[in-house]
């Protein structure tokens, strides 16, 4: 029934829930209303009905505005609840430096007697479109959400019926506030390069879209001023026709020159990338002619070693494949039926088998599966025997040659998905963890070279071929980085070496030696020029010629080489350091910085070259990088905008299993 004349009630005692901000309180006759302020809906607004009814229509209310609040108490005469909670507006900045997440309306407790009488004052949210708009930005960039997100009607439908005085963006809408946000952080990122006075080395990743497209990606490296490993994506470049193996060069040298990279670059990384050899010396030659490369460029050129390593195990499997085929159908069928498994776990028990595994296919795509599906066919291998007198349907058998086949080179595999998982676990590996693994491989292909089964020899023979290109490339820089380990020094050298040069390890063991101690005085006769927080030589203030700055710079290279002698000296002669699973090099190096100046120095440089530039399901995968379908329809900027925003707004997580080769973690990032 329709209220015909409504006059205000006069309270008779105060109305003390926050809900009445939203509602105005009439009397017709001897009932009570309550008249939402927004839609104009009667609801029950006696005393002995509460104001839970009331609570549940604001949440629904669609015409419910963001009014400020003050704007109602003085539309409507009512007095703020001193005891509602204002939810402020929260910027990215503040939720960094508090370093919390922000909570929550549902997540507040209230006191029983609380929950009766009080509501969260949701008038107090003063909507703010520029920054919502900034916000989905950000969201769609950081996790990498398609740009026409904003278009589906399941998201429209959840952003009005959360806040319908949000204006719902176009496409462009957003690419444009995406471009807008890239723009700021490019910033920061070229503030925080141009600032740093160290080196910086560069990783170049190859990717490719389904449609075969290839494109590039430049990601620096470097240990910043704290000690602190800094990876940060600077460029991705969709390659075209017009960038031939010539120019390909030339596209990198200019995001460096971009960047004011190319005087502090030290390496270059390559991963897969068939033309890796004709940039490197491209922009090896470019850089010479400005300034000499260390150890005349032989810290400079590396190469992926998990790229190197996934190239050598599928040497193997291609060498197995025969047997593989036959493994792999023979699992196949067991896992045909729920009857052919359990008849074939019987035959495994009755022969003594008592695996806590179940036989698995691979995914042919992931190795690492492979390798595990093959382990576990071995563990049931007298069963599979067995089974063709029990199952005559069963016809794929493998022969005692085979199965002695596929257990040596399962065997071999092994070693590789270890020493994969020791480079993948640290999202930020430093570059001392390599070399033992490596030599660990070197060693082992030595010994399979040596097996008398011509099948292992001839894929031994062939694995070390492509092995020894890398290791002839990385050895030296893959050395000097175990030596700058405190646990390690030449001790780890002494040992390794030997085992991989039976005859004339000694000749080794003193290359690499003098070429460390060849390299200390690079860094020695340099330090005034490297940009190390090192004092400069003194110059005249007038600008007139000094006649005797030759012999300041005389002075200081003498005095510096002396210095750097006796440190490397001390360094090497004072007992290794206990080794133990946190030891982290960082901080050993920061807090001996004072101890070793020249060296420390060295170590920042060094220990940053990225060894490895693959994630964990690269590296175990048989395919490369491959570009989100939805990012293949949109223009080159776009593109590099979102690859290199999402990596630039993203934070470390403690677990590591939620980060992939493209999708970002969630977080929180700072505001515009």
């Amino acid at each position: 029934m329709e209220v015909a004349i409504e006059t205000p009630v006069k309270k008779p005692k105060r109305l003390t829930s926050a809900v009445w901000n939203h509602f105005e309180r009439v009397r017709k006759a001897d009932i009570c209303y309550a008249v939402c302020i927004h839609c104009k809906k009667k609801l029950s607004g006696s005393s002995n009905s509460g104001t839970t009814h009331l609570r549940n229509h604001l949440i629904r209310c669609l015409k419910r505005s963001n009014f400020d609040v003050s704007q109602i108490l003085a539309a409507k005469r009512k007095r703020k609840d001193n005891n509602s909670l204002d939810l402020p507006n929260v910027s990215y900045d503040e939720v960094k430096r508090k370093a919390e997440a922000i909570i929550p309306l549902a997540a507040y407790r209230y006191d029983n007697e609380q929950r009766k009488d009080e509501a969260v004052n949701l008038g107090s949210i003063k909507f703010d479109q520029e920054r919502s708009r900034l916000d989905l930005a950000r969201m769609i960039m950081l996790h990498g959400y398609p740009l026409g997100m904003v278009d589906h009607l399941g998201f429209k439908i959840f952003i009005k019926n959360l806040q319908p005085s949000f204006e719902i963006l176009t496409n462009s809408g957003v690419e444009y506030d995406c471009m807008k946000i890239y723009e700021k952080e490019k910033q920061k990122v070229y503030d925080m390069i141009r600032n740093f006075n160290g080196r910086i080395s560069m990783g170049v990743g190859k990717w490719v879209s389904p449609e075969n497209e290839e494109y590039m990606c430049l990601t620096a490296n470097f240990v910043d001023a704290e000690w602190k490993f800094q990876k940060k994506t600077l460029n991705f470049i969709t390659l075209d026709s017009s960038h031939t193996d010539d120019t390909l060069s030339e596209v990198v040298i200019k995001c460096l020159m971009n960047w004011e990279i190319d005087r502090k670059l030290f390496s270059l990384t390559f991963d897969d990338c068939s033309i890796n050899d004709e940039v490197a010396r491209g922009v090896k030659d470019w850089i010479s002619q400005s300034k000499p490369l260390l150890k005349n460029g032989e810290l400079f050129d590396v190469r992926c070693a998990s790229h190197v390593l996934k190239s050598l195990v599928q040497e193997a499997i291609e060498a197995l494949e025969e047997v593989c085929c036959k493994i792999r159908e023979s699992v196949r069928y067991v896992k045909s039926s729920q009857a052919t498994q359990g008849k074939f776990y019987e035959i495994a028990s009755d022969v003594g088998i008592n695996s806590e595994k179940r036989l698995c296919l691979d995914t042919p795509m992931m190795w690492n599966s492979t390798h595990l599906m093959l382990e576990t066919a071995l563990e049931y291998r007298g069963a599979f025997s067995l089974l063709q007198e029990h199952d005559p349907a069963y016809y794929t058998t493998l022969s005692e040659e085979e199965w002695e086949l596929a257990n040596t080179v399962t065997s071999c595999i092994k070693l590789f998905v270890e020493i994969i998982s020791v480079f993948t676990v640290n999202k930020h590996p430093t570059a001392n963890i390599y070399f033992p693994e490596i030599c660990d491989v070197h060693i082992q292909l030595i010994e399979w070279c040596k097996s008398p089964n011509e099948f292992i020899c001839s894929m031994a023979l062939k694995m070390k071929m492509e092995f020894d290109k890398y290791w002839s490339k990385c050895r030296f820089s893959l050395t000097v980085a175990a030596i700058l380990d405190p646990r390690f020094k030449m001790k780890l050298v002494e040992y390794y070496y030997p085992q991989i040069y039976p005859s004339g390890a000694q000749n080794y063991i003193k290359q690499v030696s003098d070429g460390m101690r060849e390299l200390f005085n690079e860094y020695s006769v340099g330090s005034a020029s490297l940009d190390q927080g090192c004092s400069s030589l003194p110059s005249t203030s007038n600008g007139t010629r000094d006649r005797l700055r030759g012999f300041d710079k005389f002075l200081h290279e003498s005095s510096q080489s002396h210095s750097i002698v006796s440190d490397l000296e001390k360094y090497l002669e004072e007992p290794i350091f206990p080794r133990n699973h946190d030891f982290n090099i960082l901080n050993w190096w920061k807090v001996h910085t004072a101890r070793y100046p020249i060296l420390s120095m060295m170590a920042r440089d060094i220990l940053c070259i990225p060894f490895s530039t693959l994630t964990s399901e690269l590296a175990f995968s048989t395919r490369g990088r491959v570009l989100p379908n939805h990012l293949i329809s949109l223009n080159a900027d776009t593109r590099e905008a979102l690859v290199c925003g999402q990596d630039w707004m993203h934070i470390e997580s403690e677990d590591p299993n939620q980060f992939s080769s493209y999708t970002a973690l969630p977080v929180v990032a700072e505001a515009i």
